[in-house]
């Protein structure tokens, strides 16, 4: 089950048939279907033969990330041969690679760069400092097309600041209500379409509309259903037990922005302080940190790069709400017992579900909570949110 976003493909399309073609830059978080989104462009005929490469997954060293990409590659290859190349030599021949490749008939390709950002990692080799920098220059000037694509948001915002106005940057919106509806068709039960359409909503708030977030939902409680009967609210109490799949989507997630950022022992207690208590302001938290706030600033910043907090009116919080939920349920000595997944699940739905009171029918592994818990453009680049 994954919604289909058809009007993102055909942003992407245009902005790949324009003349000249434009360089779509799909930002979105963990979760938010950029992969998925890439693949349906790929499967989309009409703009040639295409190329997906995951620079996350492929991106060791230059050397190698070059013979990787030339031998999975379907293009003619304008490329030296890599293998008496240096780094500086191998990433050249990369962009040199990028800039000619040309499908059977001559005709320009469509590259299709997961997480691109991931190249940067080269900057450590000799003789490459500008990797990133390179790599728009040439992508800009060249005849291929390209769609990028990364999890970093402000990372790219920054790297993109000066770039050419060939690059459009799309941001990967949540999920609506009726892509949630439409999505859940055939796969949960429900006894008219009015009820479909209510449990839509309840996923969707529960899930913030994070494409994966959703999947996850609707796949639980559908299970719950062949199980003899289960709602959104006891679907996500599951799926946050110490070993369920969101908890495990959630601590993915959090390792991995916590280490490309810096300050990690303290990022993490900032994460803590926060799951309890937000918004709160750069003196609360340096108070609740117990260090300067000049300090604090620059592990908030760090933290802002890697989009796992964001501030509004100078008051921090989550970026993501679900991750906050994790963080409070697992970010400490022993993992948190069922009535305790339950009671904080039933608190975190309260707050979100729309209505004056949403169903708290804890029915499957969550069964047991207290039914009454409560709880409290300044670029040159095209954007499109």
């Amino acid at each position: 089950m994954m919604a289909a976003r058809a009007s993102l493909v055909r942003r992407l399309t245009t902005a790949l048939e324009a003349s000249p073609s434009r360089i779509p830059v799909l930002l979105g978080g963990c979760g938010s279907g950029r992969t998925f989104l890439l693949e349906q462009v790929r499967a989309r005929p009409g703009h040639g033969p295409s190329q997906y490469v995951n620079v996350e997954r492929s991106a060791t060293t230059p050397e190698r990330f070059l013979r990787a990409l030339l031998t999975h590659s379907p293009f003619l290859n304008p490329a030296p041969d890599p293998a008496s190349a240096t780094a500086r030599g191998a990433f050249e021949a990369t962009l040199a690679f990028f800039d000619g490749a040309r499908g059977p008939g001559g005709e320009p390709v469509t590259f299709l760069l997961d997480e691109f950002l991931e190249l940067r990692t080269f900057e450590s080799f000799p003789g490459l400092r500008n990797v990133l920098h390179e790599l728009l220059q040439t992508l800009a000037a060249g005849r291929n097309r390209f769609v990028l694509s990364t999890r970093y948001v402000a990372r790219a915002h920054r790297f993109l600041r000066d770039a050419s106005a060939r690059f459009e940057v799309i941001h990967m919106a949540p999920l609506t209500p009726a892509e949630v509806a439409e999505a859940l068709t055939g796969t949960v039960a429900t006894s008219a379409g009015a009820d479909r359409d209510d449990v839509a909503r309840a996923i969707h708030a529960l899930a913030d509309g994070r494409p994966a977030y959703v999947r996850a939902i609707a796949e639980e409680v559908a299970a719950m259903q062949a199980r003899g009967g289960g709602d959104a609210v006891s679907a996500l109490a599951a799926l946050l037990a110490p070993e369920g799949r969101l908890a495990e989507t959630c601590a993915f997630c959090y390792e991995l922005r916590l280490h490309r950022a810096r300050g990690y022992g303290a990022l993490k207690a900032i994460l803590d302080i926060l799951a309890a208590d937000e918004p709160l302001t750069l003196t609360e938290i340096s108070q609740r940190l117990q260090r300067t706030p000049g300090s604090t600033k620059d592990y908030l910043s760090w933290l802002e790069d890697v989009d796992l907090v964001t501030a509004r009116q100078k008051r921090y919080s989550f970026a993501d709400p679900l991750l906050r939920l994790w963080v409070r349920l697992h970010c400490r000595p022993e993992p948190p017992g069922e009535e305790e997944v339950a009671r904080d699940v039933q608190r975190y739905a309260l707050a979100r579900l729309p209505g004056p009171e949403p169903a708290l029918a804890m029915s499957g592994t969550a069964s047991g909570a207290p039914s009454d818990a409560r709880g409290p453009k300044d670029w040159g680049i095209i954007e499109i949110d």
